[in-house]
């Protein structure tokens, strides 16, 4: 990506976000070049995808329900039951279909930073963690989380998807298929 293309995207998604959004965004692209740096990842994709990560968080949920319907993108029914993970299939669709992003490692990074699934690349899960462990997060158990992403990103992805499962549990929510199929994987070795 050359440095025109970065400012282009940069200067659009700071009208798509609100200050402490994009804050988050660039703390995410921050972590995501720092964890692709150490596990051997592509940088410039890291980087790109950290920070778009988020690209539809902001906008309402009846536009990211909109974009996921534009573009005909099937939602299993946890999805629907849930509007907070609209925003990454939404976010996958806008930067594929709106903003003409090719990547698919990119866009499958962006439609699974919420939820994980079977298979990640390891851009996927290079974005998965770094939305855990950016500069701004503050929740408890945060600490852990940098420490183990500082292991190994297998054992930070096992307290990611731990702590995502017991967080809905906790909630009497439902979890996500593609989290547990994530889980599942992980727990495995595969």
């Amino acid at each position: 990506m050359t440095e025109k293309d970065r400012k282009h995207y940069t200067k659009h998604l700071k009208k798509r976000l609100t200050d402490w959004r994009f804050n988050h965004s660039v703390n995410v692209s921050a972590e995501a070049v720092r964890l692709a740096v150490k596990y051997g990842g592509d940088v410039e994709k890291a980087e790109f995808a950290g920070l778009m990560h988020d690209v539809m968080k902001d906008a309402g949920k009846k536009e990211q329900l909109e974009i996921i319907q534009k573009y005909g993108v099937e939602m299993n029914d946890v999805e629907k039951s849930a509007p907070s993970l609209w925003h990454a299939i939404a976010g996958a669709v806008y930067l594929e279909k709106e903003l003409g992003i090719t990547d698919r490692d990119i866009i499958n990074a962006v439609r699974y930073h919420t939820t994980a699934r079977a298979g990640m690349s390891l851009l996927e899960k290079i974005i998965y963690i770094a939305d855990y462990t950016s500069a701004e997060r503050d929740y408890d158990g945060v600490e852990q989380m940098r420490e183990a992403c500082n292991i190994s990103l297998e054992l930070a992805m096992k307290e990611a998807l731990t702590f995502s499962i017991e967080l809905q549990i906790k909630k009497h929510a439902p979890i996500e298929p593609h989290t547990c199929d994530a889980y599942n994987e992980i727990m495995l070795g595969n």
